[in-house]
C-alpha cells in the first residue's frame, strides 16, 4: 500500500488531498482546504500581491507539514490559472522552494483539464460520452470525453474570483451587474459551445468550489460532507433558483447560508451565473463531483 499527496494552488483557495491506494485504487482518502485567495486583484494589476503570496506560503507550510507527519512518500504540488497569468508567478514560486523546500509546477489550463477529467473518471464509473465543466476562479474548463480519453479540452478565463473583481461592486449584486456578467459569460463561452457542437454529451458533471458548493448549499448541510455532495444531481431551474436565493441576500447573509463556506460567500453569485449561462445553452441536468483534478494527480502517478 502506497501513501499520496496531492497540493492544488488554485485561484480561490488551496486544498490537499492525502490518499492510501493499493493496486491502483483509492482506498482511503482525507482532503482538506485553505481558502487563501492568491488571484486576488491578478485580472486587474497582472500580478500576484504580496499579501496573497504570503497568505499561500503559510497555508503551504501547513500542507507541507501535514504530508510529511502524515509520511507520504511523493507530494505532488499544482498552481493554476491565477498563478499561470500573473508575471510576477517565480517570486512566489522562489519563495516556496527558499521556505517551505517544495517544488511547484505551474500547470496549463489544458493539462488542470485532463487532471479533473482523469479524477472525474475514477469517480463516477462508466459513461458514454461526458462534458467536465470545472468552474475554478480564474478559468474554466470544458473537457469531453469518455473512459476512452479526451476529445477536447478548451479552457477560458472565466471563473467566479475573475468575474466577481471585475464586475462586482454592489452587496447583493445588481441586476445591472448581472446583466453585464451574463453579456460577458455568454460572449467568452459561445467559443466554447461552436467548438462543441458537433459532439453529442450524454451527461454533464461539474467540479471545482462553485459546484460542490451549490449542492451543499441545495441539501441544506450544516457541516460539508463530501459524501453526500458527491453524484448529487442539480437542475437548471434548481441553479436559478439558488441565484434568487444568492441575490436576496447581503454577503453576512449568505456566510449564515448552510453550504456556504465563509470565504467563498463574496463570489458564489458569479460562479453560480457561469454555471447557469452555460447549463441555459446545453439543457441538461449537472451532476456533481467530488473526485478531481487532486484525484487525477494522484492517479497519474500510479501510471
Amino acid at each position: 500500500m502506497k501513501k499520496l499527496g496531492a497540493i492544488d494552488i488554485g485561484t480561490n483557495s488551496m486544498r490537499i488531498l492525502i490518499a492510501k491506494v493499493k493496486e491502483n485504487k483509492m482506498i482511503e482518502s482525507f482532503k482538506d482546504l485553505r481558502s487563501t485567495r492568491i488571484g486576488e486583484g491578478v485580472d486587474k494589476t497582472g500580478v500576484l500581491s504580496q499579501n496573497s503570496i504570503q497568505r499561500n506560503i503559510d497555508a503551504l507550510k501547513e500542507f507541507v507539514e501535514i504530508a510529511q507527519r502524515e509520511k507520504v512518500e511523493k507530494l505532488s504540488i499544482i498552481a493554476t490559472s491565477a498563478v499561470r497569468d500573473a508575471k510576477n508567478k517565480e517570486d512566489f514560486l522562489i519563495r516556496a522552494y527558499e521556505e517551505v523546500g517544495v517544488h511547484i509546477e505551474v500547470i496549463s489550463g489544458e493539462r488542470e483539464a485532463k487532471l479533473g477529467f482523469l479524477g472525474v473518471l475514477k469517480g463516477i464509473g462508466q459513461i458514454k460520452n461526458i462534458l467536465v465543466l470545472d468552474i475554478g476562479g480564474g478559468s474554466t474548463e470544458f473537457i469531453l470525453g469518455n473512459e476512452k480519453g479526451i476529445h477536447h479540452v478548451i479552457s477560458i478565463n472565466i471563473g467566479a474570483v475573475r468575474m466577481t473583481e471585475k464586475f462586482v461592486t454592489t452587496d447583493p449584486v445588481s441586476k445591472a451587474e448581472m446583466d453585464r456578467m451574463s453579456e460577458e459569460i455568454d460572449h467568452k463561452i459561445k467559443i466554447a459551445m461552436d467548438d462543441m457542437k458537433d459532439f453529442s454529451i450524454d451527461c454533464i458533471v461539474g467540479i471545482g468550489g462553485t459546484i460542490t458548493t451549490l449542492a451543499a448549499v441545495w441539501k441544506k448541510l450544516k457541516i460539508y460532507d463530501r459524501n453526500q455532495v458527491h453524484n448529487t444531481k442539480l437542475q437548471h431551474n434548481q441553479i436559478k433558483e439558488m441565484i434568487d436565493i444568492f441575490l436576496s441576500k447581503n454577503i453576512e447573509e449568505r456566510i449564515k447560508m448552510e453550504g456556504v463556506h465563509p470565504k467563498r460567500a463574496d463570489i458564489i453569485t458569479a460562479g453560480t451565473l457561469i454555471l447557469e449561462r452555460i447549463l441555459s445553452k446545453i439543457h441538461k441536468d449537472v451532476i456533481v463531483s467530488e473526485y478531481d483534478n487532486l484525484e487525477g494527480l494522484i492517479f497519474e502517478e500510479l501510471h
